[in-house]
C-alpha cells in the first residue's frame, strides 16, 4: 500500500511540473506579444488588476480562513518577492536595456542559489548527485540561450535590476518553503494586491505609459492573467510545499528551453539545433536533481 502511494505521489508531482512548466514557460512568448502594444509596468499592473478582479469573487465565495498574526507579513514579503521585485524586475530590466538573452541567463541561476541556500536556511542538505543534476541544468540553460541569442548587449542599470529579480525569486521560493501553509486562494490575493499597489505608482514614475488596445493585447493579457499568474503561480506554490526547494528550484532549468520551444511555435523564432541539445542537457540536470537519494547515516549511526 505504501508503495502503491508512493508511486500516484510521483505521478502528480510529475503531472503539477509538466503543467507549471507549460503555462510558465509559455509567458515568456505571450508577453513579448503584449508589450507590443503597451509599456512593461502598465501591462504588468493591468496584469495584476485582472487576476484582483477574478481572486474576489472566488474568495467571497469560498470564504477561505485567514492568516493570523505573523502570517500576514509572511505573505506580504512573499508577495513583494515574487510580484514586485521578480516580475517588475524583469520588465524593469528589459527597458532598461538587457537582452533577452542575458536576463534568462541570470534568472536561470535561481536554482543554483536555492541549492547553496536550502542547508542554510531551510536545514536541508544538497546531495553531491543533486549538484551534478544543478551543474548540468545550469549549463542547459546556457547552451539554449547561446543558441538562441546574442546576449553581450546590456547596461549597469539592466544588470542591476535581472539580478536584483533573481534574488526576488529565489527568496520567494525558500521564503515559501518555511511559512506555515496557507489556502492557495489567500496567498495568490495577498501576492497580487501586492503587486497591485506597489507597481501602480512605478507605472508612473518609471515608464511613459502607453496602451494600445486590440484583441492581441487583451488575449496576451486574459493568458497572463488567468493561466500565468494564477494557475502557474499556484502550481509553483504547489510544488514548494510537497517537494524540497532545491528539487523544485531544478525544474526552472527546463524554463528556458520550454520557453524557446512556445516561441518558435507562437512566434516562429528558430530553433537552432544546438538548443536542442541544451534542452536534453537540462532535462539530464533536472532528472539527476529530482532523483530520491539515499540519506547517508550520520556520524557512527548505524
Amino acid at each position: 500500500m505504501a508503495r502503491y502511494l508512493e508511486i500516484l505521489n510521483k505521478r502528480a508531482d510529475i503531472l503539477i511540473c509538466t503543467a507549471f512548466l507549460i503555462l510558465w514557460s509559455s509567458g515568456f512568448a505571450i508577453v513579448k506579444v503584449g508589450l507590443t502594444y503597451s509599456s512593461p509596468l502598465l501591462f504588468l499592473w493591468l496584469r495584476y488588476a485582472l487576476v484582483v478582479l477574478v481572486l474576489t469573487p472566488l474568495i467571497l465565495i469560498q470564504r477561505p480562513p485567514l492568516p493570523k498574526g505573523r502570517q500576514w507579513l509572511g505573505l506580504i514579503v512573499s508577495g513583494l518577492l515574487m510580484q514586485c521585485v521578480y516580475f517588475a524586475g524583469t520588465y524593469l530590466a528589459i527597458s532598461a536595456g538587457i537582452s533577452a538573452g542575458l536576463l534568462a541567463l541570470i534568472v536561470s541561476m535561481q536554482p543554483v542559489l536555492v541549492g547553496v541556500a536550502s542547508p542554510i536556511v531551510l536545514r536541508t542538505p544538497v546531495a553531491r548527485l543533486q549538484w551534478l543534476g544543478l551543474l548540468l541544468g545550469f549549463l542547459g540553460a546556457i547552451v539554449v540561450i547561446l543558441s538562441k541569442s546574442r546576449v553581450e548587449t546590456f547596461t549597469a542599470l539592466g544588470l542591476g535590476l535581472a539580478v536584483i529579480s533573481l534574488l526576488g525569486l529565489t527568496g520567494a521560493v525558500l521564503l515559501e518553503k518555511t511559512l506555515p501553509p496557507q489556502p492557495v486562494l489567500v496567498s495568490l490575493a495577498v501576492q497580487y494586491v501586492m503587486g497591485l499597489v506597489v507597481v501602480g505608482p512605478l507605472v508612473l514614475v518609471a515608464e511613459v505609459p502607453r496602451l494600445e488596445l486590440n484583441g492581441a493585447l487583451l488575449g496576451a493579457l486574459g493568458y497572463l492573467g488567468l493561466c500565468n499568474s494564477l494557475l502557474a503561480v499556484a502550481l509553483l506554490m504547489l510544488m514548494v510545499r510537497r517537494n524540497e526547494a532545491a528539487k523544485v528550484s531544478a525544474v526552472f532549468f527546463l524554463v528556458p528551453p520550454c520557453a524557446a520551444l512556445f516561441a518558435l511555435c507562437v512566434l516562429h523564432e528558430p530553433m537552432p539545433l544546438l538548443a536542442w541539445a541544451g534542452v536534453l542537457l537540462a532535462a539530464s540536470g533536472v532528472k539527476l536533481c529530482t532523483t530520491k537519494v539515499a540519506r547517508q547515516p550520520v556520524g557512527g549511526e548505524q
